[in-house]
């Protein structure tokens, strides 16, 4: 092979991956891109699927207004979960044994149910009970709830992946355990976490969609919806997928750009 198309198509031998040349790593991108643009293009040609783009276009309105009903409950769900789960990771970790108790109790109880239980359960059950009539703020709540004890889990494997020789070093230079959290545990802490959190602030979003089962008029409910009007299937739903895409993607870049200004020797 001509050495010039080696050193377009081919990662250094002696280089990590975050080194590779602005020309390969653009060549190597589009080559991939085009590779599943055919693949799609070939499938869809041999469907030879009508599409209808028109109707569809009539409800764009709709589209966008699910659109931002995702964003907003996605984000106040995502920063509520945040919350949720760094308290319940520090929880587990109470002398306190019927607290400790409890952070497990919630977290094995919201693992081990699905989403679409935990949804119906807290509509008609909690919030009913509770008072809560507002399904956006249900939404809210639930999702959090189900998000924060994944996020408790990430947290708390993140801390007890740092050597108890840290800790001990930092109360031996007479650090109280508020000033050992802050200087020495939640900057090696959150540059481990990254990844997993990034992963699972993109799952929260796609599993915003199970709320259209209570009526929460986001995406999803309102693609279906277009769907039934226009009997439409994949020209409403592949704006959906577009429509996820465009919250996860922004995730998963900021989180790669913070992993690399928190990338360091510890």
């Amino acid at each position: 092979m001509p050495k010039f198309l080696a050193h377009l198509f081919f990662a250094p031998r002696d280089r990590s991956a975050e080194h590779i040349p602005l020309a390969a790593g653009i060549c190597g991108f589009l080559s991939a891109f085009l590779l599943i643009a055919l693949l799609l293009y070939l499938a869809f040609d041999r469907l030879q699927y009508g599409w209808n783009w028109g109707a569809v276009y009539e409800y764009r309105q709709k589209f966008i207004q699910g659109w931002l009903v995702t964003v907003a409950v996605s984000a106040a769900s995502l920063l509520l979960s945040l919350l949720i789960g760094m308290l319940c990771a520090l929880i587990q970790r109470s002398r306190f044994l019927p607290l400790r108790y409890l952070g497990k109790l919630y977290i094995e109880l919201i693992r081990g149910t699905p989403l679409l239980v935990q949804i119906l359960v807290f509509f008609y059950v909690v919030a009913d009970a509770v008072g809560i009539e507002n399904r956006y703020m249900v939404g809210i709540l639930t999702m959090a709830l189900f998000s924060g004890a994944y996020i408790a889990e990430i947290v708390r494997a993140g801390i007890e992946s740092l050597g108890e020789s840290q800790l001990e070093s930092a109360r031996a230079i007479g650090l109280t355990k508020a000033q050992t959290y802050r200087y020495v545990v939640l900057p090696q802490v959150i540059r481990r976490i990254l990844p997993p959190l990034a992963g699972q602030f993109g799952a929260l979003i796609k599993d915003s969609s199970l709320l259209s089962i209570i009526a929460v008029s986001e995406l999803t409910l309102n693609a279906q919806e277009v769907n039934a009007f226009t009997y439409s299937a994949l020209e409403s739903y592949l704006p959906l997928a577009a429509g996820y895409m465009l919250l996860t993607l922004p995730i998963s870049l900021f989180s790669r750009y913070l992993e690399k200004k928190y990338r360091y020797a510890s």
